[in-house]
């Protein structure tokens, strides 16, 4: 499968050879204006028909058409167990069956890819700071058919802890399930923190066992050219992180 849109990520971990995922930029689309330029979300604003171009762009690169979710930041879990397509409120979605594209969609949250280390199942999952202390990880790895120490992760694109400023109550969240997770936090504006969503999903996913944890190091907010960002644009398009099981591995 060739990859030719400008750079998209492909994951750098030592996933199965029939786990396939992919994660798009803000590059190589056409979207215009606040939405430039590969902007496949339908719900933020965007001239519809430049994101069915984008989505068909996307589509592509894929076996079988994403399965689209309407994440509310919370920690719902699809089981995708058919080809059927609708838009269903989830956060996160989880399949074992082959050429079925789980996709979750972010402009500074968190977007996590799951794969068992026998390439049986595979999932993603949307973790904003609210989905994440609510444990969105940790039941997406409750619905995959492994335990988490067979489960290898990759962290793709979200805000970094420079620019991820919070309240005290987002620190109280996570610190009142794990005290750990204090050496997540350091102290900005008076009554500010920045927080390191990267260290909170990995302290959240080491709990379950989750050893295996790879990516990370991106910040939407500031690296612009590339990435979407919600807090630092308002008005803006979205990134998709999308992973499926091949039918066949790769030669």
């Amino acid at each position: 499968m060739t990859f030719n849109r400008d750079d998209w990520i492909i994951p750098d971990w030592p996933a199965p050879d029939n786990v396939r995922a992919l994660i798009t930029t803000r590059n190589g689309g056409v979207s215009i204006g606040s939405y430039a330029s590969m902007n496949p979300a339908d719900h933020v604003g965007d001239d519809p028909e430049a994101v069915r171009r984008n989505r068909a762009l996307l589509r592509a690169q894929l076996p079988n058409d994403p399965h689209w979710l309407k994440q509310v930041h919370g920690t719902q879990v699809l089981n995708v167990m058919s080809d059927a397509h609708g838009t269903p409120e989830a956060d996160a979605a989880v399949t074992t069956l082959a050429n079925q594209v789980c996709a979750v969609l972010s402009a500074d949250c968190l977007p996590v890819l799951f794969c068992a280390a026998d390439g049986s199942a595979v999932a993603v999952a949307h973790a904003g700071w609210r989905g994440l202390a609510a444990g969105v990880l940790e039941r997406t790895l409750a619905a995959m058919p492994v335990p988490g120490a067979q489960v290898l992760v990759f962290l793709g694109p979200a805000i970094g802890p420079e620019a991820f400023e919070v309240g005290a109550e987002v620190k109280t969240a996570f610190t009142a399930f794990d005290p750990a997770a204090a050496g997540a936090f350091r102290p900005g504006a008076p009554g500010k923190y920045h927080a390191d969503l990267y260290l909170l999903a990995r302290q959240r996913l080491a709990r379950r066992g989750v050893t295996r944890c790879y990516g990370g190091g991106f910040c939407t907010y500031r690296e612009k050219q590339r990435f979407y960002s919600y807090r630092r644009d308002g008005a803006s398009g979205r990134m998709a992180t999308l992973i499926w099981r091949a039918a066949t591995a790769a030669p």
